[in-house]
C-alpha cells in the first residue's frame, strides 16, 4: 500500500565546527529554549512522517514520535516572504500588506493589476524575536531572511534580521542554477555548522534560535552520490523524486545533527523543537499528492504544511493533532510558553497553542483566511480563500471582478482533499456566506485588492519582468 497510508490517515483526521562541551546545569528553573527550524518550499509529500516511504526523514519523522504531529497545519501565504513575515509578526500577510515574495513579478499586461503591496517588513513592526529578548531570550536566525528591499547585500542589509530583533544572524540564500551540487549549493552544512556553535555557545541561558534553511527551493540539486542512492523511477509516483529525496536527506540529517547536540548539552528536556515549512512544494519539481497545486496557488498543495513538535516531558511521545494550524499562531503561542506576558496588540491575527501543546485542549477556531492577489508564473492568478471546517472556497479575481472566466470553487475537502469536484454550483448558499465572511475579514484586516489593468493585452498578459530574486 503506498501513498500514503499515513497521509490518508492524517485526512481522515480532518525543523560542523563545534566544541565539547560538559552538560549544562539542570534546566528546571528556566524557562524553555525555542529551536524553530523551518524549511524552504517544502510541502508534506515529501516527509516521510505523512506517509511516502520512498522519502527518508528519520530525524524530522522523530519528532512527531517523540512528540506531536500536526495533520492540518498550513503556511499564511503559498510564498515564502509573507510567510516569514506572518511568522516574525503574528499577523497575516493581508493585514501588513507584505503579500507577495520580495520583490516580487511586474506583469504590465495581466488581467488584472496588482495592487501596491508592502516590499519589505517595516522595521517598525515587533516580532517574535524582538519579543522574546525583552523576556530574556538570546535569539539567532541562520540562514534565509527574506524580509529585506532587496535579496541579496549590500542592499538588504538596512532591512536585515539584525534590526528586528536577532542578536546573532548568519544569511544564506539559495544557489545559482549553474552552481556545483557537490559543493553545499543550498548551504544546509554551513547553516548546520552555525547552528550548532549557537547552540553551544548559549547552552547555559534561554535561547530562540531560527535555523532557516534554503532547501528545498529551486534550484533542485543534490550531490550525486546522493541522489543515486535513490530509485529513478520512485516507487512509481509523481511526488517520487531522486533529487529531491536527496535533498530532504540532507535537511533531515542537519536536523539529526541539531538534536544531537541538544541531547550532548542536556537541553533535550527544556527545549521545544518545532520543523515547519514556509508554504508547498514547486509543482514542476515534485508533486504535493494528494493535494492539488502546488507552491503559488491556494489549493491545498500551495499551503498545506508539514509541522512537528517535540518537547519532552510536557508533549507526551505519538499525539497527533487534527487542529487547524496557521503561520500567525506561533508569535502568541511561543509568548505564551516562554512565560512572556499576553501582548494586548489587538492586530494579532494568530491564536496561541500554548493549551494545545501542554494539555490538548485545542483553541477555539472553525475558520481560516488566505490573501494573495498577485500574479506568479507557478501559480493561477490573484485570488484569495477561506476555509470554514470542512468546506473551503477560492475565489479567483480574474472571474469574480474581471468576469473572465470562473471565479469560485468550492471544496468539501473532509470528502474530497484532492480539491477535484467544484461544489461551488450546487452550493450557492453556503458560497454566498462564505464569499460574504472572507470580503467581511478583507475590509478587518486591510487587505489590497488587485484592480483592472487599463493597458491589459491578452495576447501578452502571461509576460512578466522578472524579479531580482527569482520567485
Amino acid at each position: 500500500m503506498k501513498l500514503f497510508s499515513a497521509v490518508v490517515f492524517c485526512v481522515a483526521l480532518v525543523a560542523g565546527g563545534t566544541m565539547s562541551a560538559s552538560p549544562a546545569k539542570p534546566q528546571a528553573a528556566r524557562r524553555p529554549n525555542i529551536v524553530f527550524i523551518l524549511a524552504d518550499d517544502l510541502g508534506c509529500a515529501q516527509v516521510g512522517a505523512y506517509g511516502n516511504s520512498y522519502y527518508k526523514t528519520p530525524n524530522i519523522d522523530g519528532l512527531g514520535r517523540d512528540g506531536m504531529q500536526f495533520t492540518q497545519a498550513y503556511s499564511a501565504s503559498p510564498v515564502c516572504s509573507p510567510t516569514r513575515s506572518a511568522l516574525m509578526t503574528g499577523k497575516s500577510p493581508a493585514r501588513t500588506h507584505v503579500t507577495d515574495f520580495i520583490p516580487g513579478n511586474t506583469y504590465p499586461w495581466a488581467r488584472l493589476q496588482q495592487p501596491a503591496w508592502q516590499r519589505f517588513l517595516p522595521l517598525k513592526e515587533v516580532t517574535i524575536a524582538e519579543r522574546l529578548t525583552e523576556e530574556g531570550y538570546v535569539t539567532g536566525l541562520i540562514g534565509k531572511w527574506h524580509l529585506a528591499k532587496a535579496y541579496l547585500p549590500p542592499e538588504s542589509v538596512a532591512e536585515g534580521p539584525d534590526r528586528q530583533g536577532f542578536a546573532e544572524t548568519f544569511i544564506t540564500h539559495k544557489p545559482v542554477p549553474t552552481a556545483d551540487p557537490e559543493s553545499d549549493a543550498h548551504n544546509v552544512g554551513a547553516i548546520t555548522t552555525r547552528a550548532l556553535r549557537f547552540l553551544d555557545e548559549h547552552r547555559a541561558e534561554p535561547f530562540f534560535l531560527l535555523v532557516s534553511h534554503n532547501a528545498v527551493h529551486a534550484p533542485i540539486m543534490a550531490p550525486k552520490a546522493l541522489v543515486a542512492k535513490y530509485p529513478a523511477q520512485g516507487n512509481g509516483h509523481p511526488e517520487d523524486v531522486p533529487v529531491m529525496a536527496a535533498m530532504m536527506e540532507m535537511v533531515d540529517d542537519s536536523v539529526g545533527q541539531v538534536l544531537a547536540k541538544l541531547d550532548a548539552l542536556g537541553l533535550r528536556e527544556n527545549t521545544l523543537v518545532i520543523f515547519y515549512s514556509d508554504n508547498g512544494g514547486l509543482l514542476r519539481d515534485a508533486a504535493q499528492t494528494p493535494f492539488r497545486g502546488g507552491k503559488a496557488e491556494l489549493h491545498e498543495g500551495g499551503v498545506r504544511v508539514p509541522l512537528l513538535m517535540r518537547w519532552p516531558g510536557v508533549i507526551a511521545p505519538g499525539r497527533v493533532s487534527a487542529t487547524m494550524v496557521n503561520t500567525m499562531d506561533f508569535f502568541p503561542t511561543l509568548l505564551e510558553l516562554s512565560g512572556a506576558r499576553a501582548d494586548a496588540n489587538p492586530q494579532l491575527d494568530g491564536i496561541s497553542l500554548a493549551s494545545l501543546i501542554k494539555a490538548g485542549v485545542a483553541p477555539a477556531r472553525d475558520t481560516l483566511y488566505w490573501h494573495y492577489p498577485h500574479y506568479h508564473p507557478a501559480g493561477k492568478g490573484p485570488s484569495d480563500s477561506i476555509r470554514m471546517g470542512d468546506w473551503k472556497l477560492i475565489e479567483f479575481f480574474e472571474g469574480t471582478l474581471a468576469g473572465d472566466g470562473p471565479g469560485l470553487e468550492l471544496f468539501n475537502l473532509r470528502e474530497d482533499v484532492g480539491e477535484e469536484t467544484n461544489l461551488a454550483a450546487s452550493q450557492p448558499e453556503r458560497v454566498a456566506a462564505m464569499r460574504a465572511r472572507l470580503a467581511k475579514w478583507r475590509k478587518k484586516v486591510g487587505a489590497q485588492l488587485p484592480t483592472i489593468n487599463p493597458a491589459y493585452d491578452e495576447a501578452r498578459a502571461d509576460d512578466f519582468t522578472p524579479a531580482a530574486a527569482a520567485p
